[in-house]
């Protein structure tokens, strides 16, 4: 067998394997939904809206276009999960896609919604472990792009019951739909996003095709296209090894606050220094190690209205934790103008790569840092922050993190209400009614402060 027959008969055959599963596929559906909300608010949330709204005006509804808009959404917060080991973060596509179709086959249970998203997420994740996303990214191609077809297509296939073979057929026709990048528009209009949820729902019509008896090559990835046309040669056995053996889920990680992952780890170091009594003002130097890969990525100051510097920017993630802790939890991350001490701060962030931090990675992420405060030093190494698997978020946090980011958007009332009806959905099936409440909730969105002026600055 080739390795999407192997994959596509372990999702054929798939459930839900235990309680435990169960718990944290709902841990993990609460706050995907809760990102997809929060970016409602948005500038290019409003901007995905208003497209959908404009397609559905000219006939163009139904699951497809649902589907896109909020894998959409939830992948632009810069708060939806993220697995490490593989540069992939399945949740945003997974969750909202396979809610969109549970709440449209109404015949659906529960265990198969909970079996296709686990379903997604191993093939999302095996997929970006094959083609080396820690690696690729930082070449220009963009992991989670490139595999959301794949994820997607795993998870109709899993609700739509095909059988090992038409969802091998799915799963390859998806990986004929992918595309490796979108480049590096960042725009307040940027159709980064659009893209992405557009590379789901082709996932989604690759499942349905095969349903209806197309056909492709289940060879693909042993084959030369990869390696030929993309340069990426697969470790194809990343994509079945222990395959039924452990949950990718478990290795998944959720972000405590809105930035990029690879900011984080020197983000919390300097705010255990903070806590252990050094005061920001106090501060007179700070450098920080991180992991040589991500050097480049992280290590640039901020330019207003450009949303994807301050999400990138390990000194802006550091200055803002210490000085103005609350922006942290703005999703829309594009303030007009920064507060001059937080300004002063990120000048004082020297960044430098580190060899030493690569012993573990990709599965861990570490920094270094060390603070000079007068006569005093002081010293932090951090490998995990709030949220990975070795610190991982229960209940209360994961309710804690939803509620912070959706209040904004829907209140306080509305926000309990949604999070109450993600807890139960799993066991009542009642897929439809928390899509329904969820577009309601959206529907209501209007820019949030930040977001208005992010767009001015834009223009």
């Amino acid at each position: 067998m080739t390795a999407l027959e192997r994959l596509g008969s372990h999702i054929a055959a798939s459930e839900c394997p235990s309680d435990a599963a169960r718990e944290l596929v709902e841990l993990h559906l609460i706050d995907t939904v809760g990102a997809l909300i929060a970016s409602a608010r948005t500038v290019e949330g409003l901007g995905l809206l208003q497209f959908r709204a404009a397609m559905r005006a000219r006939g163009q509804g139904a699951w497809a276009l649902d589907l896109a808009t909020r894998c959409a959404l939830a992948r632009l917060s810069e708060i939806d999960d993220i697995h490490l080991p593989s540069m992939i973060t399945p949740g945003a596509i997974v969750i909202p896609g396979a809610l969109t179709l549970a709440g449209a086959l109404p015949a659906l249970a529960a265990d198969d919604v909970i079996a296709a998203i686990l379903a997604g997420t191993e093939a999302m994740t095996r997929l970006g472990r094959a083609v080396d996303g820690p690696a690729i990214l930082y070449r220009g191609v963009w992991p989670t792009y490139l595999a959301a077809p794949f994820g997607m297509a795993a998870v109709a296939a899993r609700l739509l019951d095909l059988d090992e073979e038409v969802s091998a057929h799915a799963l390859a026709l998806a990986l004929t739909l992918a595309a490796p990048t979108v480049g590096h528009h960042n725009a307040a209009t940027t159709a980064r996003w659009f893209a992405v949820g557009n590379a789901a729902r082709n996932g989604l019509n690759a499942a349905l095709a095969a349903q209806q008896g197309f056909t492709s090559d289940r060879k693909l990835l042993e084959g030369r296209v990869l390696p030929d046309v993309l340069g990426i040669t697969p470790a194809v056995a990343a994509l079945t090894d222990g395959l039924g053996e452990r949950t990718a889920l478990t290795e998944v990680s959720f972000k405590p606050w809105c930035a990029a992952r690879q900011t984080m780890a020197a983000t919390q170091a300097l705010k255990d220094v903070i806590a252990g009594g050094v005061a920001p003002a106090a501060i007179d130097e700070i450098a920080v190690s991180v992991l040589p890969p991500h050097l480049k990525m992280i290590d640039h100051g901020v330019v207003t209205g450009d949303r994807a510097s301050h999400l990138t920017s390990v000194q802006y993630a550091m200055a803002t934790a210490a000085l103005a802790p609350e922006m942290a939890f703005d999703v829309q991350q594009a303030p007009p103008d920064l507060p001059p001490p937080v300004r002063a701060l990120m000048a004082k962030i020297k960044v430098e790569a580190d060899e030493h931090l690569l012993a573990g990675y990709p599965e861990r992420w570490p920094a270094r840092l060390r603070v000079a405060a007068g006569p005093t030093r002081h010293a932090r190494d951090v490998t995990h922050v709030p949220g990975d698997p070795a610190l991982p978020f229960d209940r209360a946090r994961v309710r804690e993190k939803f509620l912070r980011f959706t209040q904004p958007v829907l209140g306080a009332e509305t926000a309990e209400r949604i999070l109450a009806r993600c807890g139960s959905v799993l066991a009542t099936g009642e897929f439809s009614q928390l899509m329904d409440e969820i577009e309601r909730a959206c529907s209501t969105a209007s820019p949030s402060p930040s977001g208005e002026q992010a767009a001015g600055s834009g223009s």
